[in-house]
């Protein structure tokens, strides 16, 4: 059995097979400013009272502080659902995205089954976890019962081989993946990465891959774990290592589909408008005019990226027709570049920084496009609209394509800035 099997089996108590239909009990959910209100109205009309709540997690990401009259409405939505069903895992005062913020306070581990109402919930697989997004309607069923059905997937192995080059992520090896499988080419299906280099991979990197999985279509990506990650678990929620339920695949698992990347000598992956499965070498879209760049989002708004795009913007400046605007993930975060000398050098190149959250991401709440406007971003969307006017351009990549693009002012790979 392959290892989100062994998950859904182990919460049934008997085995699985991809095609059955189960009922399972839910370790922890979790809903947004965005998406609790919803949630909450189709609550109401069932029960009174939640099943557990210290197994619900609130964040407040998507439009923090609150930027509508209609945005301070939700808001206050949830928190008086907060307050009347006690929930004790409550985040509104600016902690970050959820999908950064859940891993920090301990509460994502391995052999849980997570479920959020947001589409990049999935990213917690990188714990080995099954974790999937979800609809309000199903989030309410999950709040008056703990329960949530679900049919057991297909699965798909995707190893990964090779050692990373310089000015290269695991933001650009999942566009690469992306950019092969398709959009649509694991819908419903469980993507489990594989192979040395996944198993080399840091916490953030494996995070920024498991993110991204909903972008094949996938229902849940997820990993094995590794060394980094465990000690990251045992750090945020103090226990040792035989009081997670770890679990792993078998080596003779049975996948629907087995694909291979080797990632030697590949260079930064840029998705180009509109679609996030049209991947291209950055050597093929160099040059192409930018009006903005942004760091930040639940897929790189973390530590690493933001190391990465100070490395190229230490001693250089943003271009004059260029925002570059920057959230990091998390109050931690930020708190760490903070300490580091990180924002610092931001604050000197020119960049905008922003507090924690989805921010332009979002295309709602700050660094709205204009018609015609173009921005390279390390985002995990680029559809038609997303930042902004229908008419604007996305380019995804990770952080440091992003910062030397800021400085040209046009897409440029991180290598040819001085």
């Amino acid at each position: 059995m392959n290892i989100t099997e062994k998950i859904l089996s182990n919460s049934v108590g008997k085995e699985v097979n991809p095609g059955d239909i189960i009922e399972v009990e839910v370790d922890l959910a979790m809903s947004h400013d965005g998406t609790s209100p919803p949630a909450i109205k189709t609550f109401e009309k069932i029960s009174d009272c939640v099943w557990d709540n210290e197994k619900i997690a609130i964040v407040f990401d998507h439009n923090v502080p609150a930027n509508t009259i209609g945005s301070a409405e939700f808001q206050k939505v949830a928190r008086n659902f907060v307050k009347e069903q006690r929930i004790t895992k409550f985040y509104s005062h600016g902690e970050g995205i959820c999908h950064q913020v859940l891993p920090e306070m301990g509460l994502v581990e391995p052999g849980k089954i997570i479920v959020g109402a947001d589409s990049h919930t999935c990213t917690y697989g990188a714990f080995g976890a099954f974790s999937t997004g979800m609809g309000a309607t199903d989030m309410a069923m999950v709040y008056a019962t703990g329960k949530t059905w679900f049919m057991v997937p297909e699965a798909f192995k995707i190893d990964v081989t090779g050692q990373l080059s310089q000015n290269v992520t695991s933001k650009d090896i999942i566009l690469r993946i992306i950019g092969k499988i398709g959009a649509n080419g694991a819908s419903y299906k469980t993507t489990e990465f594989t192979g040395e280099t996944i198993d080399n991979l840091d916490v953030s990197s494996r995070m920024t891959i498991c993110n991204m999985a909903i972008e094949m279509g996938a229902k849940n990506g997820i990993m094995n774990l590794n060394n980094s990650t465990l000690e990251f678990l045992k750090n945020k929620t103090g226990k040792g290592k035989n009081e997670f339920k770890i679990l792993e695949s078998d080596k003779d698992s049975i996948y629907e589909k087995e694909f291979s990347f080797d990632i030697t000598d590949m260079e930064p992956q840029i998705a180009c408008p509109n679609n996030v499965d049209n991947v291209k070498n950055i050597s093929k879209v160099e040059g192409t005019h930018i009006d903005q760049g942004f760091i930040g989002s639940c897929t790189n708004g973390r530590l690493e990226d933001l190391e990465q795009a100070a490395k190229v913007l230490k001693g250089n400046r943003v271009n004059t027709d260029v925002r570059l605007i920057i959230s990091p993930a998390s109050a931690e975060i930020y708190d760490k570049a903070m300490q580091k000398g990180i924002l610092k050098t931001f604050l000197d190149s020119g960049a905008i920084i922003c507090n924690p959250g989805c921010g332009p991401c979002l295309g709602a709440h700050m660094g709205v496009l204009s018609a015609g406007e173009v921005s390279i971003s390390t985002t995990n969307r680029n559809f038609k609209g997303r930042m902004g006017d229908p008419e604007s351009k996305v380019y995804l990549s990770n952080a440091g394509v992003v910062a030397s693009s800021a400085i040209q002012g046009y897409i440029e790979s991180p290598e040819n800035i001085k």
